[in-house]
């Protein structure tokens, strides 16, 4: 019963909650690479939305994805791993072989944050909706 429930909820919130764990995660990276932009030799990492989005599917160019049918299931996604992170490559490299630019970290930093908000809002008008249809339509 609760993994019909479960499986319910998963597919009425979409990738909605997936997203925002992603900008959660990419906050943080962003964030790295900001507090490092005076250390000598930092490479400035980021993660790509696209190639995570595959990498959690399991989506292999087929369009074939692992799913978990049973509670009991490993899992394939929910956490990021040093393999998601991604090198960026400078605009303008410095001396001291630090490749973050702080004003394109800033900028990254900034649209993550309007995207993190996007991905909230969404997510907490899927969960309205499933309110309301539990409610029977009512307000």
């Amino acid at each position: 019963m609760s993994a019909s429930i479960t499986s319910i909820i998963d597919r009425a919130l979409g990738i909605h909650d997936d997203a925002l764990m992603f900008r959660s995660a990419r906050s943080r990276v962003l964030a790295s690479n900001l507090a490092n932009t005076d250390t000598p030799n930092f490479k400035a990492r980021d993660l790509d939305f696209q190639q995570v989005l595959k990498s959690q599917s399991g989506t292999q160019g087929d369009g074939v994805g692992l799913r978990k049918t049973h509670a009991r299931h490993i899992g394939v996604g929910g956490s990021y791993s040093q393999g998601d992170l991604l090198y960026r490559n400078p605009y303008q490299p410095t001396l001291d072989g630090n490749t973050v630019e702080a004003e394109v970290e800033q900028a990254k930093f900034a649209r993550n944050a309007v995207e993190y908000q996007v991905s909230l809002m969404l997510l907490g008008r899927k969960f309205s909706g499933i309110r309301n249809a539990l409610k029977g339509g009512q307000r």
